[in-house]
């Protein structure tokens, strides 16, 4: 299980608000993670997303594509891969082994 911290961002020149883009992203997030092939968590500077790395980087691709799709002409995206293969865990499970450290 990996999990993919992701940033997009749409170089449209009009504007300085991505926000937009974002909610498009996250349709399409959403509509991966009903298919049951990611899991998601939209955070204010970013996205992580979370699920088998090939499938990762397969809806990178797609989410990368998105404001390409809407007419702007450059598009950066940032990525950040934590791909830890000894054992099964989900971005809450590391969350949970933080927290035990704080109490």
């Amino acid at each position: 299980m990996a999990i993919i911290d992701v940033v997009i961002i749409p170089l449209d020149g009009k504007s300085i608000s991505v926000s937009e883009y974002v909610a498009d992203v996250q349709k399409i997030l959403q509509e991966k993670k009903e298919q049951g092939l990611i899991d998601f968590q939209l955070t204010p500077m970013s996205t992580l997303i979370e699920g088998d790395l090939p499938v990762l980087l397969k809806v990178v691709e797609e989410i990368h594509e998105a404001p390409f799709n809407k007419g702007v002409q450059r598009v950066c995206t940032n990525l950040r891969i934590d791909d830890r293969r000894d054992k099964k865990r989900k971005m809450n499970d590391k969350l949970d082994s933080v927290h035990k450290h704080l109490k």
